[in-house]
């Protein structure tokens, strides 16, 4: 198994779901599963101080907490979505998206004209569907890509997403204009 690429939870189809956690130092780890029906599930040891497990009945919009040695509850560490907060429960997504983009090849690096836009601060809402309707504007500007920052959860309701956490919560594909 090759950890780097499935820590977290991977939402596998038909109700079945791997949960990955590096952990070391723990002498167990369980996934706490805590919506939409509640249970705790017990994370088998493997090499290098990783645990894992796969799960059945477990579908996405799952939320859950990891639990170290018992008592310590924490968000998963490789999370891809934290619906309430970096400090919530973790999010089981289905990452299975229908891509229509494979004859789109981008524009030569020499024609890119980069705007560094801060989602918070860049519409009222401060969101990323909020800046859809303002594209046209940054085309006729002369804007070619966009650099969103934050993409990384944070704790608050602003950030300049220099400290972000959960760095693999909410990924967005940049393209260009």
């Amino acid at each position: 198994m090759n950890h780097a690429l499935c820590l977290g939870a991977n939402y596998l189809g038909d109700g079945r779901c791997s949960f990955v956690v590096w952990a070391p130092m723990a002498a167990r780890v369980d996934v706490r599963l805590v919506s939409p029906a509640p249970r705790e599930l017990p994370l088998q040891r493997s090499e290098r101080g990783y645990w894992q497990t796969v799960a059945d009945n477990v579908e996405p919009h799952t939320r859950y907490f990891f639990r170290i040695d018992g008592k310590m509850e924490r968000p998963d560490p490789a999370s891809r979505h934290q619906p309430e907060g970096v400090h919530q429960a973790s999010e089981v997504i289905n990452p299975d998206f229908p891509w229509d983009d494979s004859g789109w090849f981008g524009i030569p690096l020499r024609d890119y004209i980069l705007y560094e836009l801060h989602v918070g601060t860049f519409t009222a809402e401060g969101t990323f569907d909020a800046i859809i309707p303002h594209l046209p504007e940054l085309k006729q500007l002369g804007v070619t890509a966009l650099e969103l920052m934050p993409v990384a959860q944070f704790p608050g309701s602003r950030n300049w997403g220099y400290d972000g956490v959960d760095l693999y919560a909410e990924k967005w594909e940049v393209r260009a204009l």
